[in-house]
């Protein structure tokens, strides 16, 4: 395989493992009229004989420019493009290639046939018979304008998903294939053609489900993206950065922008289709044109940023100041340090809401009535209750007087506990490598983040937490919005909430709870590293051989993982009992069993415990409990997302 060259700040070069072609494309070329001058000018071929036509487009290319140093990026950084081929994607590969081929050296932009440390990715749904020929048409022009270009064709093995959840199947799989191919290309960042009008037919949209002020802030300009789960085939499992730096652009610049660069698109004809909320709204606006019209629906969106932008300030000191999150995987809060009672709801819900993602890795937000009793679960102090929701199980800390609050993960919970073994085979160095160019693109952009937090006097909305129409009304109020402009959008938030059906999903074997449900079992092979619950990083091995052990019996030399369950701990005592230990596992087995002790008996349940094929439990890992001296297990509370999330910038 060919590869390119990619310049980092001091340009030394190194290989990268970006795809090239046999063949040499034609350039894109980029031209300023002067040191002084901040003009760049497009010139792109659009046919087999090379026919320039240079327009200005300072403005545009100022703009992003402007956009991708507050996401942190800088044009050394390696970068992948999200392309379908329409005049989104289009336009930002324009945008991106000039800015990156003007960032760097001249001897780089020069000497290479593509443009270094810049990949598009086009993925090929194979949803309708023609697309294959049109994401092959795709990348040949991508591939023009001088952008290595790769096509991730999807295979639907539980075949094509069904009209009603064929966006969402699709989203998700597009976006499962652009992680895979960015982390096998050591790449940080993914750039994503989003824009205004998007965040205008998301703000409509989200307004229809009720949402708050924190959704209608729609899309951030970047978000840290993590892999659903840790089972890769060649060992590589990594964050990405998505950035969305086209947010400031209309959808007519954007066409603009193509024109001026002579560059040819596409059009998805499922964007016509009236079966689908966004192709309905979209329709909508569009007769809805007028610049007032556009700019009041901007200006409501930025508010409700601006509100978001102190609620994840907010947030993240209350975590800072009064969360401990402990090793055995639960999280203690103190509550005179929190203060509940003074904290707004808006920001105590998405407070609270944050922590529950990250103990039961489960990202759905509580909702509706269930919030409303969460922030007054909080609000009784002292705690003398507890509290189950969203995979999560809340009672007062042994030995606090209901001062602190501890969240654990509650295992008799409908979520399903997942479990995805894999062998590590990145070597460190490479990792470290990729690790630290994300961390350097996301301390640059909270840089620009911590800058930019309103203050509290100058925010709308910060009293309204899921009203739609409150949120609307307080707008009109401010003078955010005008009379004619607030009768457009209550009509289109009318119209589709008219539409919009909320489904509820019942678990008929979670009706009880008093119902228990069987110890769930997953199988770990000797050498694996398994991801239990998305949470603990779990492997064993035998240490010195395992003759005569007793421990795991057959060829297959597999494990069994699953929670802790009340027998287990009762086992232990029962062990050192017995007299059948000799003197260190007898001692080890009482420094494990005090251990134990002191965690709290809800946090027990979710720990994994490894037994053999019989049953029979060999090891407590969380605790340092091993029934065999030829065993070596390591367990270590590493949930897929981070507390808070990961990085998000609304600015």
């Amino acid at each position: 395989m060919a590869r390119g060259l990619l310049m980092l700040p001091h340009y030394t070069a190194i290989r990268t493992g970006f795809s090239s072609y046999p063949y040499n494309s034609p350039k894109f070329l980029i031209f300023s009229t002067s040191k002084q001058s901040k003009r760049a000018r497009f010139l792109c071929s659009c046919s087999a004989k090379p026919h320039h036509d240079s327009v200005e487009l300072s403005k545009y290319q100022e703009t992003f420019s402007n956009r991708m140093a507050m996401a942190g990026l800088k044009p050394h950084h390696r970068i992948a493009v999200g392309v379908s081929g329409g005049p989104d994607s289009m336009a930002l590969c324009l945008l991106a290639a000039n800015w990156k081929t003007y960032g760097l050296n001249a001897a780089s932009r020069v000497n290479n046939d593509f443009i270094d440390g810049l990949l598009a990715i086009i993925v090929d749904h194979g949803l309708r018979a023609e697309s294959k020929n049109e994401a092959e048409t795709v990348q040949h022009r991508v591939l023009k304008m001088g952008i290595r270009c790769e096509i991730a064709h999807c295979e639907w093995t539980d075949g094509k998903p069904k009209l009603g959840h064929l966006q969402e199947a699709a989203r998700d799989m597009r976006y499962e294939k652009l992680q895979r191919i960015c982390s096998q290309h050591r790449i940080g960042a993914l750039l994503i053609a989003h824009h205004a009008d998007d965040q205008a037919e998301l703000f409509i949209l989200r307004l229809s489900r009720n949402s708050g002020v924190l959704g209608l802030a729609g899309m951030a300009l970047a978000t840290q993206l993590f892999p659903t789960h840790l089972n890769c085939d060649d060992g590589i499992s990594s964050s990405i950065l998505l950035v969305r730096p086209l947010l400031d652009f209309s959808k007519q610049d954007l066409y603009n922008i193509c024109e001026g660069g002579q560059q040819k698109w596409v059009e998805d004809p499922t964007n016509q289709s009236t079966i689908f909320a966004r192709n309905r709204i979209r329709m909508s606006l569009k007769n809805l044109s007028s610049s007032i019209f556009k700019s009041e629906l901007q200006a409501i969106i930025l508010a409700c940023r601006r509100t978001r932008v102190y609620v994840d300030q907010i947030c993240q000191t209350l975590i800072d100041q009064a969360v401990t999150v402990m090793p055995q995987g639960y999280a203690i809060i103190d509550l005179e340090i929190l203060n509940p009672s003074e904290v707004p709801d808006i920001c105590l819900s998405k407070f609270v809401t944050l922590l529950l993602q990250f103990i039961s890795q489960r990202q759905r937000p509580v909702r509706g009535r269930a919030q409303r009793l969460l922030l007054d679960y909080l609000r009784t102090f002292p705690c003398k209750s507890s509290f189950t929701a969203a995979g999560c199980y809340l009672c007062a800390a042994p030995g606090s007087k209901g001062s602190k609050i501890i969240i654990c993960c509650s295992v008799y919970s409908a979520l399903p506990m997942s479990m995805e073994s894999f062998y590590v085979v990145l070597s460190a160095k490479q990792k470290m490598n990729t690790s630290n160019e994300l961390s350097q693109i996301i301390e640059n952009g909270k840089s620009y983040s911590s800058k930019a937090v309103p203050n509290i006097s100058n925010l709308h909305f910060l009293n309204k937490i899921s009203s739609s129409e409150s949120i609307l009304t307080e707008a009109k109020q401010d003078k955010i919005v005008s009379e004619p402009t607030f009768t457009s959008i209550l009509a289109l938030y009318k119209t589709e909430f008219e539409k919009f059906q909320v489904k509820t999903e019942t678990l008929s074997d979670l009706k009880s709870k008093k119902v228990i449900e069987p110890v769930k079992v997953k199988e770990l092979g000797h050498g694996q590293i398994g991801h239990f619950m998305d949470r603990f990083l779990v492997s064993w091995e035998f240490v010195g051989g395992n003759d005569g052990c007793c421990c795991c019996s057959g060829q297959d030399l597999v494990m069994e993982v699953r929670h802790m369950v009340d027998a287990d701990w009762l086992y232990l005592s029962e062990l050192i009992k017995s007299g059948n230990l000799e003197n260190c596992q007898l001692e080890e087995a009482k420094r494990s069993l005090l251990l134990l002790k002191s965690i709290p008996v809800a946090a027990r349940r979710s720990l994994p415990v490894l037994v053999n094929c019989e049953g029979r439990v060999v090891s407590i890992p969380s605790v340092c409990f091993s029934i065999c001296k030829c065993l070596k297990v390591s367990v270590e509370f590493n949930p897929r997302v981070p507390l808070g999330g990961g990085y998000r910038s609304f600015l």
